[in-house]
């Protein structure tokens, strides 16, 4: 027989599945000696109660039910010079999974990714971090697996609709990660592990005959009778093409400003900035498990929040428990900032973005630029924060009660934000409108978890590509609107937010392009 159920244990019963077996044959009245597996399904932790629980979906397998693990398999088929092609156009999670579809459909894809392969990448990432020089090419945004590569590896979204967030999963697990982003309810990989995976993922696309061509950048678009039959890279060499997909990246600026320039159809749209927020671990720990010292069995302690101020929404994002703040800069003389975190989530500081919703209104000052007015109002913050820090990605912060009080701290926290600190108020650089929704909002946030609020925590900015200020519109198809074989996806078309949404959405664009 196999039954399902959902119990809640204690941290430690829940880590040792000698003790599971016996607590679940007491709450089922099923014979400690007639269970011959409990499989989690899902875990989440419960830090409601002053008591922290675990809350797990289990399958219970007894009597003649044996317990199979499943065999994660994918069938890739080969490809050669005669398979149909598809020209992507990004390596990140989008263009990665539409690659890895296109092979289920014994379709050759074709990869052109401006910036590195991730070994190399992480050189010149050690590069910024160690000495402020930047590749604008290669960086913690451009190159192979994007921005998630090097920002935790979170998996969660919310995105159910956008297609099946399990067969995403199994191919990341398929490709060497850990099982438990199944069971987990804020699965995450861990910015050390996640490069392995994606240099599997490479090696799958390659040794089934598919092709990935590094320092390739995409900066013209050959059109004839609405079709690209061309692209066009950094040396003028022309590529042929019958069908691409575009999974540039919410970064990749020279992207939109092709289409503005050439008249094709984009739309500017709200995106969300502000700041990073970092805490020591111990005390986000402190507040959402109720005890001074985190119980071993439990992982370092996230959080969720959002609220609602003036109609504005303000809210956590990529939030990383165990974490560094990284800079994230994309191009010369901008300042952007991030978070990331390795798998074992080991930092002693906690950080997240916090930032405000930016809607098209809010920055009707930059209309003369059509569609780009997000892009250059967006652009014109980074490059004053990049001012105000100087000329080593140096990064404005002040201490969160200082903040909202409107004081300048006179001393700041230690941090893990390695390029160094410039004590400011955030009050006077942010926009307005920013600023007032941040102090509010930290208010309800401190309602929400007591003790969020303090002066040990302090505000690193600028956190500004949540998401792009720019959509490149599609059709039920996934088509351009106006180029009929371009199917623009991903975060950098305004499809999704984060790994999973991103990859899904790359699925989903094959998936419609092939009929399924």
């Amino acid at each position: 027989m196999i039954r399902n159920f959902e119990i809640a244990v204690s941290p430690e019963i829940a880590v040792d599945s000698k003790q599971l077996k016996s607590v679940v044959s007491q709450r089922s009245g099923i014979k400690l000696s007639e269970i011959n597996h409990v499989r989690i399904l899902k875990r989440s932790i419960d830090g409601r109660s002053k008591k922290v629980l675990v809350r797990l979906k289990i399958e219970v397998f007894s009597g003649d039910s044996k317990f199979e693990k499943e065999i994660i398999a994918v069938d890739y088929k080969k490809v050669d010079k005669k398979s149909q092609e598809v020209l992507i156009v990004g390596a990140g999670p989008a263009g990665l999974f539409a690659a890895l579809k296109c092979l289920e459909y014994g379709v050759k894809p074709i990869i052109l990714e401006r910036g590195k392969s991730v070994e190399e990448r992480k050189k010149d990432i050690a590069t910024l971090s160690a000495k402020g020089i930047l590749n604008e090419n290669s960086n913690y945004c451009f190159g192979e697996g994007g921005a998630g590569t090097f920002s935790d590896g979170k998996l969660y979204t919310r995105s159910n609709k956008r297609g099946n967030i399990s067969n995403i999963l199994k191919t990341l697990i398929f490709h060497g990660a850990d099982e438990n982003i199944l069971t987990d309810a804020h699965p995450h990989i861990g910015s050390d592990k996640l490069p392995k995976i994606i240099q599997d993922i490479r090696k799958t696309i390659l040794s089934h005959g598919g092709e990935i061509c590094f320092d390739t950048q995409v900066c013209d678009f050959v059109v004839k009778d609405k079709k690209v039959i061309a692209v066009v890279d950094q040396n003028g060499k022309k590529i042929p093409c019958k069908t691409v997909v575009l999974a540039t990246g919410h970064s990749a600026n020279d992207i939109y400003e092709w289409f503005y320039n050439n008249n094709f159809s984009i739309e500017a749209k709200p995106f969300a900035m502000g700041v990073r927020v970092e805490h020591p671990q111990a005390l986000i720990d402190k507040i959402q498990y109720h005890e001074s010292i985190r119980n071993p069995n439990l992982e370092p302690a996230t959080y969720s929040l959002t609220a609602q101020i003036d109609g504005r929404g303000v809210f956590s994002f990529c939030m990383c428990p165990g974490g560094v703040i990284i800079p994230a800069s994309t191009t010369e003389k901008t300042l952007v900032v991030n978070g990331m975190s390795n798998s074992e989530r080991n930092s002693p500081f906690a950080n997240s973005g916090i930032v405000v919703t930016v809607n098209v209104d809010d920055y009707s000052n930059f209309d003369s630029f059509g569609a780009l007015s997000g892009l250059r109002f967006r652009e014109s913050i980074e490059k004053h924060f990049f001012e105000i820090g100087g000329e080593n990605y140096q990064a404005p912060a002040q201490k969160m009660y200082d903040f909202v009080k409107g004081k300048t701290s006179t001393e700041l926290n230690r941090s893990t934000y390695h390029r160094g600190l410039i004590s400011v108020d955030f009050n006077k650089i942010l926009p307005d409108f920013i600023a007032l929704a941040l102090q509010k909002a930290f208010y309800e946030f401190n309602k929400k978890m007591r003790g969020f609020l303090t002066n040990d925590a302090m505000l690193i900015g600028l956190e500004s590509r949540t998401s792009s200020p720019v959509r490149i519109p599609r059709n039920e198809k996934f088509q351009h609107l106006d180029l009929e074989n371009l199917y623009p996806c991903g975060e950098g078309a305004g499809y999704a937010g984060g790994i999973t949404s991103s990859a899904m959405d790359g699925v989903a664009v094959i998936q419609a392009m092939f009929g399924e």
